[in-house]
């Protein structure tokens, strides 16, 4: 009897199983025709692109080290490089250095839509120079790559954005649509005086958007995405916000040789351990979102974990949990980036300090971070002090016009290439324009493998020549889309 029991409660943990793998169905959209990509002058936009990479637009975290110049000679170079976008667009100047270009529309019934970029880049460190296949700063084409600082994060969508403008005006097209662009000039160090700015500019005239396009999502090589032998663009709809915390520990001090039980170091080093030793939880619910639009294409056995969480839940965080990266994904990050004690080795210190960087995901806040800090560490000679923080960003839906005008042009040009969802880990401008529209995407197209992304931020940062052109043709195409056909 207790044999036929187990045998038939394994039939019937078998159906739900397979009934939970048959929910995944074909959510992607397909195309009923293709896209004839617009011809691009592919020396010339290259070299444009070359061009401005050699302009060494830098952002620095310290900002009395701010070099204007550049960002002068930018501005320019952009008024020189597209005299079409020049006489044509209302260009504003945002805090000297952001700018914001103006396409009017015919419709005044059509809410406009905003693109965006950043054309500030990160430093270079000087001990990796002897590194880089080329100088960062000369913009070098070899091997139909361009090479250089800013090659995708984040001058590539700048020049794009400008060069697909740029060609629909010589096509002598009416917009219907009002378009928006708003290069910001600081990102890379929190957007303060360039996005921000800008957003407030927008909602002193009481302007907002359709959809709001920015830097973040990319087109995931094979093999990237496990389990799915497909090319995925991934489109942000969501970012996590991000808190520093300054641990603090004030002594007496006095001389090394008669410390106390505990020095201000070595109290910051237990409340640090019971940090990372208590991580926050995981949450699955943006890897599901994700796995949603693209489970169709999994294989069976991702499939049957994904479908079967209530079984398999478990495993798939601690496998997630695994790798740094993808445990990022899933989880309010806690990273220990600084610290600080006395200047001499026989000194005890007065102030002992560390900073721990969270990234936060939707769902906790601030304040939620700061609470779980407090109650973990729970030692009251530790007192925090809490900067740069933002929350996290609200969640857009995949159901709305910009979404759907995204993937659908995305799968025009290549119906191999599937399109999901996802949340950015990292912070991007568009975190300051949640009040101005519900749709807020995160998307360059740019083709990545784990090599190329390594050079962001990092040594040899470089983009595909035929990469920078189909990133062109698919913004030419989604301002024909969105304000040329718009109705």
């Amino acid at each position: 009897m207790l044999k036929i029991l187990l045998s038939s409660l394994a039939a019937l943990l078998l159906i739900i199983i397979v009934i939970g793998v048959t929910t995944y169905d074909d959510k992607q959209f397909h195309p009923t025709k293709s896209i004839t990509p617009i011809t691009v002058n592919e020396i010339l936009a290259t070299k444009r692109l070359s061009q401005a990479i050699q302009i060494a637009t830098v952002s620095n975290d310290d900002l009395s080290k701010f070099k204007p110049e550049p960002f002068k000679n930018f501005a320019q170079f952009l008024q020189l490089s597209f005299p079409l976008i020049d006489k044509n667009a209302e260009r504003t100047l945002i805090n000297d250095y952001s700018i914001i270009y103006k396409f009017e529309g015919t419709n005044p019934a059509l809410k406009p839509i905003l693109l965006m970029g950043h054309m500030d880049v990160v430093s270079v460190d000087e001990i990796t120079l002897d590194n880089w296949t080329h100088p960062p700063f000369k913009g070098v084409i070899e091997n139909n790559t361009i090479y250089g600082r800013g090659a995708i994060d984040d001058k590539s969508t700048v020049m794009s954005l400008m060069e697909a403008m740029e060609l629909t005006l010589s096509q002598n097209k009416t917009l219907a649509r009002t378009v928006y662009f708003a290069f910001g000039h600081d990102e890379e160090v929190g957007g303060k005086l360039g996005a921000q700015a800008v957003a407030a500019y927008f909602d002193k005239k009481d302007i907002s958007f359709e959809f709001v396009l920015d830097e973040g999502g990319v087109i995931l090589k094979k093999g990237m995405m496990p389990n799915i032998d497909k090319e995925i663009a991934i489109i942000g709809i969501a970012e996590k916000g991000f808190v520093n915390i300054r641990l603090v520990v004030e002594q007496d001090g006095g001389h090394s040789s008669t410390p106390p039980e505990n020095t201000g170091p070595g109290i910051l080093a237990q409340a640090i351990v019971k940090l990372e030793n208590n991580p926050f939880p995981a949450n699955l619910n943006f890897t599901n979102l994700t796995f949603e639009k693209i489970g169709y294409y999994a294989d069976t056995s991702a499939q049957i974990a994904m479908a079967n969480q209530w079984i398999t839940g478990p495993l798939i965080e601690s496998v997630l949990l695994a790798n740094s990266k993808t445990a990022a994904s899933i989880r309010t990050t806690t990273a220990v980036t600084m610290l600080s004690g006395s200047s001499k080795s026989n000194v005890l210190p007065t102030k002992s300090t560390a900073v721990v960087n969270f990234r936060i995901m939707p769902g906790e806040t601030v304040d939620t971070v700061r609470n779980h800090v407090e109650q973990t560490i729970d030692d009251p000679r530790v007192s925090l002090e809490v900067f740069m923080a933002n929350n996290p960003s609200s969640v857009s839906q995949t159901h709305t016009y910009g979404f759907s005008l995204l993937e659908q042009t995305l799968r025009e040009f290549d119906n191999e290439i599937l399109v999901a969802p996802y949340m950015v880990q990292g912070g991007t401008d568009s975190k300051y324009f949640y009040n101005l529209s519900d749709a807020i995407y995160r998307f360059m197209r740019v083709k990545v493998d784990n090599d190329l992304l390594s050079g962001m931020h990092g040594i040899d940062e470089r983009i595909p020549v035929d990469d920078y052109i189909k990133g062109i043709q698919f913004f030419h195409e989604l301002i024909r889309k969105s304000a040329v056909s718009a109705k």
